[in-house]
Parts: structure tokens; sequence; C-alpha cells
């Protein structure tokens, strides 16, 4: 009995200075500030996993395995974040967020207890799909395309012309990030045949202007750009390598099968239509010789036709009427920032796609004015944003509390149209969600392949006449090589004029214009001129594209990142050249080498281009507002995942 108590003594002896000794590791490690994960991880190896990017509503796929087991998933998120700080924190002016309700829509109208939501609850993610179905979804999806060989002037499977891209993926271990998508070499990459530069200067960023001399509708001075939030004119770009139109082709592609937007809480009916939709899109029957629509200016003319026809028959958009003028419900219809007025009134005044019963809508419109937001609360010389961002905010908050499809889908298929160079970073964190059509279509400010859409920026001097002078000579009767007159915003324009400035009689390159008698003004010159130099501003963006296209004249886009207006529907190789930034000294250079044939190739798909890009009165089919409500549309649409 006694040998029988003093082995159990023993044993607890020893259990009690091993509890002794893990009380003083454990002393120990919070002493040196260990946190427990390190010490499990130290003990005890294990696969990790971790986490890159900070978009939070952007969807992941598996991008590598590490040699230690590591899976490094990345979030398709595009460029760099924003690095600026905005000085200060600004009191929003105001609480002008209208509580009237929508008397037609009484029965939406909901409080957050009844439904048992919050504004700030969080969403569950779409599921990601496993490397080898993405790459058979991408494989289907360049099945179900076409685009248009110039070279043959045949109309070709997208996969035969992407099969490097379908072969890329085969041969790949791992989705390739956009980031490094973004930080690749493009010394080697063309854009029509011709070659392509980078140019490393610092990014400088403030409203793009348009600087001939009949430019109307807002300040044009280094005034204003000397008031910019202080996080503009500091901000730093890491010199990275451009994102070419290869690449933007590309990213799109991916963007197709990796990108779905924030999984709904609840089913609704406008799922099951948009799931339809999609479907009745793939399977697209072949459009032959379609009156209206250029073959060759479309990615796949037979998809984009039935898209189109799906979304007049389809569509519906409710409009909140939540928000009080001048921010809310008050377009601006003169100026650079015209196209997020127009686009405003035309679908305000639109009976067959608007629906004031909320819970048929497929799509729900933020009527917003990015130009009065700015004109109405910033603050001159506070150099911060702040309070415009606070004011979007609480009008989200508003929305989100009063109905329930905020909520359902965290904002997902809610649509904005911005212009105002701001709104890129003024929407990026509570409007991030949001379809966004931006003038500053910028990749590496933020803009996401498959779900944001490049706005045309639009410069209306006349609302009564907007198609003043429009159309240009023909071809043959085009004397001048290249054309640019402008201001000198941005480190972009000065390069240009130092270049070609008064240097070349065949490369018409001016600062501003003034007008003389026996001189030809802007107009004239881009109406008699071969093709039209688009260089960026302070921005990505310019009102010179559209106006290129106005007067059928060839754009030469000058600006890296730039994504182009509907890029989703559009091949931009068929109707614009693309130079790298570095490559402004070799320009006369690749201009001359284009031949004769391909210039007029790409002239007719300017002419047949225009079409879209045309603000009326009235709207009319294929018009510049049916294109821009149809890219919001079709995002949405592609962004609907298909049952497996």
């Amino acid at each position: 009995m006694g040998h029988e108590h003093k082995s159990w003594f023993q044993l607890d002896s020893r259990k009690l200075i091993w509890l002794i000794c893990a009380f003083m590791v454990i002393i120990t490690c919070q002493y040196l500030e260990l946190s427990s994960e390190n010490v499990l991880s130290a003990v005890v190896p294990s696969g990790k996993i971790s986490v890159e990017g900070q978009s939070s509503f952007l969807a992941s796929a598996p991008s590598s395995t590490e040699s230690d087991g590591t899976i490094r998933y990345v979030t398709h998120s595009i460029g760099l974040e924003y690095n600026g700080t905005y000085a200060g924190s600004e009191t929003v002016h105001g609480n002008e967020v209208s509580e009237e309700r929508d008397m037609d829509s009484n029965d939406d109208v909901i409080s957050e207890t009844d439904v048992d939501l919050n504004k700030s609850s969080t969403f569950e993610e779409g599921s990601e799909s496993p490397r080898e179905s993405l790459t058979e979804e991408l494989v289907d999806l360049i099945k179900n395309s076409t685009v248009y060989d110039a070279e043959s002037s045949k109309n070709k499977t997208t996969a035969e012309v992407e099969c490097g891209l379908s072969l890329e993926l085969s041969k790949e271990n791992n989705m390739a990030t956009l980031d490094s998508l973004n930080q690749t070499s493009a010394v080697n990459e063309a854009t029509n045949g011709f070659g392509t530069y980078e140019v490393n200067d610092k990014d400088q960023n403030s409203d793009s202007i348009l600087d001939n001399d009949n430019n109307s509708g807002r300040k044009s001075s280094s005034e204003e750009f000397e008031d910019y939030p202080e996080s503009y004119n500091n901000k730093t770009v890491a010199k990275e390598a451009p994102t070419t139109i290869a690449d933007m082709n590309n990213l799109f592609y991916r963007s197709r099968v990796s990108y779905h937007s924030t999984t709904p809480r609840w089913a609704s009916a406008a799922d099951k239509v948009l799931l339809n939709v999609r479907s009745q899109i793939e399977k697209a029957p072949i459009l032959e010789n379609d009156q209206q629509l250029y073959a060759p200016l479309y990615r796949n003319v037979s998809m984009f036709k039935r898209s189109y026809e799906l979304m007049e028959s389809t569509l519906k958009v409710y409009i909140y009427k939540e928000g009080k003028k001048p921010i809310f419900h008050k377009p601006v219809l003169k100026g650079i920032y015209a196209s997020e007025g127009w686009f405003m009134k035309q679908l305000q005044a639109n009976r067959n796609f608007v629906t004031k019963k909320p819970r048929e809508a497929q799509l729900f419109y933020l009527p917003f004015s990015s130009r009065m937001l700015e004109e109405t609360l910033y603050v001159p010389d506070s150099h911060s944003i702040q309070n415009l961002v606070e004011y979007l905010k609480n009008y989200v908050d508003t929305i989100a509390a009063k109905y329930p499809y905020w909520n359902r889908t965290q904002g997902a298929d809610h649509f904005l149209v911005a212009c105002h160079d701001w709104a890129t970073s003024e929407t990026k964190e509570y409007m991030a969600n949001c379809i966004r059509a931006l003038c500053n279509s910028d990749i590496r400010e933020g803009y996401i392949f498959g779900k944001d859409v490049s706005l045309p920026e639009t410069t209306i001097r006349n609302p009564q006449r907007p198609l003043r002078d429009l159309g240009g000579e023909p071809p043959s009767k085009r004397s001048i090589l290249a054309f640019f007159a402008g201001g000198m915003h941005g480190y972009l324009r000065p390069i240009l004029l130092q270049q070609w400035g008064n240097k070349d009689p065949d490369m018409k390159i001016f600062g501003t214009m003034h007008n003389g008698k026996g001189k030809l003004n802007y107009a004239q010159h881009m109406k008699r001129s071969k093709y039209c130099i688009c260089p960026r501003g302070y921005e990505v963006n310019s009102p010179r594209l559209v106006e290129a296209i106005f007067f059928e004249c060839v754009p030469v886009i000058i600006s890296d990142n730039f994504v182009p207006p509907f890029f989703e529907v559009l091949n931009w190789e068929s109707l614009a050249v693309f130079v790298l930034e570095k490559d402004i000294p070799n320009l006369k250079k690749i201009l001359l080498s284009i031949p004769d044939e391909r210039y007029r190739q790409m002239q007719l798909s300017v002419k047949k281009a225009q079409q879209h890009f045309l603000w009326h009165p009235r709207p009319v089919k294929y018009d510049i507002f049916h294109m821009i409500l149809h890219s919001v549309w079709y995002n949405r649409v592609l962004q609907m995942k298909k049952p497996r």
C-alpha cells in the first residue's frame, strides 16, 4: 500500500513539473511578445495560406503553390493602391440626404429590423473555381467568341486568334496575378504591329480638360490643379512597365471567368432572369451582314447584338429618389463632364428601362453628379476630399437602411456614372462593389475588368446642338499626317510638344490654339488630319478621343494604362493606334509605317464606330446613351455565376 502511494506521488510530481514548465514557456512567450500563432506554427508545422491584395469584394483564385507547401491566393484587384493621404479630416456640409419616400414603392420600403439586416453586415464571397475548371471555362468562353482579323479580312473564332492565351493557361501551374501583368516588360509588345516604349515620369493627377481655344464649362488654369487635394499632387507611383493594349485584352478575357460579384444574401427573380440572359448571349446565333453593325469593329458582333436585344426587352432600372439637388438629380449638360449629366437626364426620362417598382429591377442607379459633388462640397485650399467621400457614404447608409436591395448584394447590382477625375477615389471605398462607369478608367487607380465600365468623356458646347460640325474629310483629302493642340497639363504633353512642336510640317503639334483670319481652327485641323493625337493630361482620359471619332479622324492613344470606352464590346485595335508614352520620339516613324490600306480600314472603322459616341436630344438605337447602359448591363450579366 505504501509503495502504491509512493508511485502515485511520483507521477503527480512529474505532472506538476510539466505544468510548471508549460506555464513558464507561456509567460516567456508573452514577455517576448510572441503571438500564439507563431508559437503554434513553430511547434506544429502546417500549410499556410497568405492573402495578397486588399480588395475584400473581389473573388480570389489560387495563384501559386510554394515549395514549402504554402498556397498563395491573390485577389483580382488591379494596379497600385492609392498611396496618398488626405490632409486633415473635413466635416460634411450638413446632411443633405432626403428622407422623402416614393409613393409608388412604399410597399418596398422596410426597416433593417424587418429583415434582420444591418448596413455593416458582412457578405459571403463567391466561391472560387479550381484552376482546372477556370481554364475550361475560359476555353469555353473563347470558343463562343469571334474577332476580326484585319489582315485576312475574315471572321475567325477567338479560339483561333487567342490560341496563345489558352495554351499559356494550360502550361501555367497557376493563374498569373494582375499585378504581375502590370509589371511585365512590354518591350516586345506591339499594337497593330508597331513597337512601343515606356516613359518613366511622376504621375501628376488633376482634372483633364479640353485645352483648345473653344474650351468652356470649367476652370482651365494651373490654379485649379494647385488647389487639388494634397494626396493628388504628392502621390508617387512605382516605376512599373505600362499595361499595354495586349495586356488589357488578356486581363479582359481572364476577368470573364475569374471575377464574380458578391454572392447575394438571398435569391431574387432578377438573378434568374440574368442567368437566363447570360445563357442566351453565350449561345447567340451567328450574325451575318448586319446593316447597322460593322463586324470588324466588335470583339464578337453576334454576342453584342444578342445582348443589346435582350437589354431592350428585359432590362429594368430603379432610380433612387433619395438625395437633394444640386448633387443629386441635377444633370450638367455642358462642358467636358457632360457624359454623366446627359446619361442621367436621358435615363430619368426613359420609360422603357426605368421602373418605379424596385422589386422588378435588375440594376439600381445612384443618380449623383461627381462634378456637382466637387463644385458644391470641395473646400478651396483644403487639399482634401474626405468630406466628399463621407457625403457619399452617408447616402449609401441611407438607402441601405431604407431599402433591402443594397444589403442583398452589397451594392453589386448598383451602378454609378461619374466623369470627374476625383470620382475614382471618391467611390473606391464605400461604393467599390458597385459597377462604376468612370471617365478616369485607369488600371493603376483601381479600374476592375469585368466590373467597371470606361465612360467616354465628351465635350458638349451647345446642348441644343450636340451634333454640330459632325464628320470630316474623306481619307484622300486629309493632307495633315498628325494633329494635336492643347494646354500643357500633366507630364506627357510637354514632352510631346518639345519633341514635335513646330519641327515638322507633317506633324501639327501645338499648345493652346488661337483663332486667326486665314488659319484653320481646332475642328478644321481634326477634319483634315489622318491621325489625331490623344495624349493623357493630368489623368489618363481625354475628350480628344471622342472628338477624333466625331471628326472621323483615326485616334492615336498615348496614355499608358488607359482602358478605352466600351472595352468589353469594341475591338479597339481595329479603329485606333496605341503608342506607349515612351515611344513619342518615334511617333512619325510609327504613323508612316502604317500601310495606306490599313489606315483606310481603321478610318472606316472610326466612321462605323461614330454612332456609339454621339449624344442625341432623344436617344436613338446604338447611341452613346444605350452603349453606356449596355456596358453596365453586360458586365452585370456576365458576373452572374452559371450553375454547376
